[in-house]
């Protein structure tokens, strides 16, 4: 599919790529892994053709569309949502429009003859282009992408320029999935998506025709939809087949077989340096010198990645809180006419690890604040426990730092006087050594002001955490030590997160919010998701609809008509067809829609087959590897019947239109 051979790309003195080999080939999914800074955005901008490599080439197939999604900086206006993602088929849009060119000229008595023959074929040759590209189901192919990213119906007609930075994003990934191109380049692309939008991006991205390459810091979405790792470091790629989880394990046996082979290499080398060092001079041994001289000269060192730094820390030990931490009751919110909650009562008892799921704009981070105290209910209350002691985790809270402070201030400021002696070593642990505590917070990047947010956590000892978002900006390796800490805490986790493996790791109650509410579900993550696939599911599985009818048509304009009504007529006829042809899509699609779901039941057997087998048990490993198969499936069944039907309402209602004639001024049904 594509080929990179001796790319190089150096910026000033640092060399990001050597003369690089490696190829994407049709089918996979490639996940781009290394340390922040090793080059990985820059290798998906050469890919995409923005960056030309200073050696070395890259080769794409003739005719080879790319899609290339960045981390920030898209922009859309002077459209609807709706309007705006349209424009991912504008082939088929120019084709639409000619075909109206063509029906308005065919309807005009004036052109006959040959000219009239001409244009039925040209007509006939679009109209065929537009089915073969799927024209028909442009506007269910939208309504699906935009709802997957979490848009809503009313959010289709408002203007692009009303949505913020996060949702420009969204728009432009969405404009990027239903374009569909033979390459699709994602960097970053869960950035700003919550959990939902994430699962349903995973589905889209996993049954994606073409090659995708990626960057993501989600651990989840990695193991659930790259088939390769392509691991940067030491200026080369090295790719791993498999998921996240598979290139972790492999990449550290590599590592331990490499520093192996090194210290086999110094070895050797060492006891040649000595034998010419020791006969350098002897003449007897001048042969053998020379010998290993020249062996010496062609041995090529052998390089080792180095360590990774990582976060090293561990929440401190806090005064043991009473058994209530946090109470809501009938707390209610709003911001002028929009009411994020309507009467909302919660009881947060000590030990409760509470993850709050929901759409973004539901209110999550609302609930947030009243749970900390940061902003109060406009009527209810807000109940504290007897030696709670709460820290605070805004989702902005690493842009909330002091920028002219240094990064030794920033802690030092506040700080309780029996932590002052701590700083430095609380800095360290967050990778703050030497002259870094002496850095400004306004140089430091994302991820550092991240780290550094959370470092000023520990000067005051805790028995509550609520946390709003906070992974955001932190690599994967900086989120397993967060995940670490906090799966060792031993208080009260109240947390907000789009990071499923966060979730998953953490959560044992789930607090779900929208529609003014929020519910309280026992359980883990993928235990609430199982509980809301089985409310929503329908009661008998689906089946396979006939053919829906098609509109019928008037009878020929009599002689005496006008030009007028037969135009019209001519018109009503194209339309019913266009109709009819949108029907036949959604129809096609509803069929492809239970071939996947039949498949995903037959595995569902399979699986449950093998659960049943007496002797599964005797290995626990196994046994959880088949459990965590069947729940994975069931997950995949619930939203696929989702989808399904979503599909029928549609077709049903277009179908009903279709065989209820509406009368016109003329009388004569269209």
């Amino acid at each position: 599919m594509i080929q990179v051979s001796s790319l190089h790309k150096a910026f000033g003195d640092r060399v990001v790529f050597d003369r690089v080999a490696w190829q994407v080939q049709s089918g996979q999914r490639v996940g781009l892994c290394g340390p922040n800074g090793s080059g990985k955005t820059t290798l998906l901008r050469m890919l995409a053709g923005d960056v030309e490599p200073d050696a070395g080439e890259i080769v794409r197939p003739s005719g080879l569309t790319v899609g290339y999604l960045p981390q920030d900086g898209l922009t859309h206006a002077g459209r609807t949502l709706r309007d705006e993602a349209t424009l991912a088929f504008a082939p088929l849009l120019e084709l639409q429009a000619e075909m109206q060119r063509l029906e308005g000229k065919l309807a005009d008595r004036g052109i006959t003859g040959e000219s009239h023959e001409a244009l039925l074929i040209r007509y006939a040759e679009a109209q065929e282009a537009f089915a073969h590209g799927d024209g028909y189901g442009i506007e269910a192919k939208v309504d699906a992408v935009l709802r997957g990213l979490g848009f809503t119906p009313d959010d289709f007609v408002r203007p692009a320029e009303h949505f913020s930075g996060g949702w420009q994003m969204r728009i432009a990934l969405a404009k990027l999935l239903l374009a569909r191109p033979q390459l699709l380049l994602l960097d970053e692309p869960t950035n700003h998506l919550d959990l939902e939008a994430r699962n349903w991006l995973e589905e889209f991205l996993v049954e994606y025709p073409h090659p995708v390459v990626l960057v993501s810091h989600d651990r989840y979405f990695l193991d659930t939809v790259v088939t390769a790792i392509a691991d940067i470091n030491l200026r080369t790629l090295d790719t791993y087949p498999g998921t996240y989880s598979a290139y972790l394990t492999e990449r550290a046996a590599r590592v331990a077989r490499l520093r192996a082979a090194k210290q086999q290499q110094d070895d050797d080398t060492a006891r040649m340096k000595l034998f010419i060092d020791r006969f350098r001079y002897k003449a007897s041994k001048a042969k053998q010198v020379q010998s290993r001289i020249k062996m010496l000269e062609k041995i090529t060192p052998i390089e080792v990645p180095p360590d990774r730094k990582k976060v090293h820390f561990t929440f401190p030990a806090s005064a043991r809180s009473g058994r209530t931490v946090i109470e809501l009751r009938n707390a209610a919110k709003a911001y002028g006419d929009i009411r994020v909650f309507r009467g909302v009562n919660l009881h947060v008892e000590r030990g409760d690890r509470l993850a709050l799921v929901g759409p973004n704009g539901a209110g999550k981070s609302t609930l947030m604040r009243m749970l900390s105290g940061a902003e109060a209910p406009d009527c209810g209350e807000r109940a504290v426990g007897y030696r709670v002691h709460t820290q605070y985790f805004a989702q902005d809270e690493a842009t909330r730092l002091d920028p002219t402070l240094t990064v030794y201030e920033t802690l030092a400021t506040g700080s309780p006087v029996d932590m002052v002696p701590a700083i430095r070593n609380i800095l360290g642990g967050f990778l703050f050594t030497e002259d870094d505590v002496y850095k400004r917070v306004g140089v430091l990047s994302g991820g550092e002001r991240t780290r550094l947010a959370v470092a000023r956590m520990l000067l005051r000892p805790p028995n509550t955490l609520i946390l709003d978002e906070p992974t955001n900006h932190l690599d994967i390796d900086s989120t397993d030590v967060l995940l670490d800490a906090l799966a060792a805490f031993g208080g009260t986790l109240i947390f907000v997160s789009h990071d499923r493996y966060f979730v998953d790791r953490l959560a044992t109650k789930i607090l779900d919010i929208g529609g003014g509410d929020a519910v309280l579900y026992p359980g883990t993550y993928a235990e609430f998701r199982w509980s809301r696939m089985q409310a929503t599911a329908p009661t008998k599985p689906p089946s396979r609809t006939p053919t829906p009818p098609v509109a019928p048509s008037a009878p020929p304009a009599a002689g005496g008509a006008s030009p007028a009504s037969a135009a019209a007529h001519k018109r009503r006829q194209v339309e019913a067809r266009r109709q009819a042809r949108r029907t036949q899509a959604l129809r096609r699609r509803i069929a492809e829609l239970e071939r996947r779901i039949a498949d995903r039941e037959a595995e569902i057997r399979t699986v449950e087959a093998e659960m049943a087998a007496p002797d599964l048990y005797a290995d626990p490993s196994a046994a959880s590897e088949l459990m965590r198969r069947h729940q994975a499936l069931m997950w995949d069944v619930g939203d696929l019947m989702n989808q399904w039907e979503a599909l029928e309402r549609e077709a049903a209602e277009r179908e009903r239109e279709a065989v209820t004639p509406s009368g016109d001024s003329s009388g004569t049904p269209r």
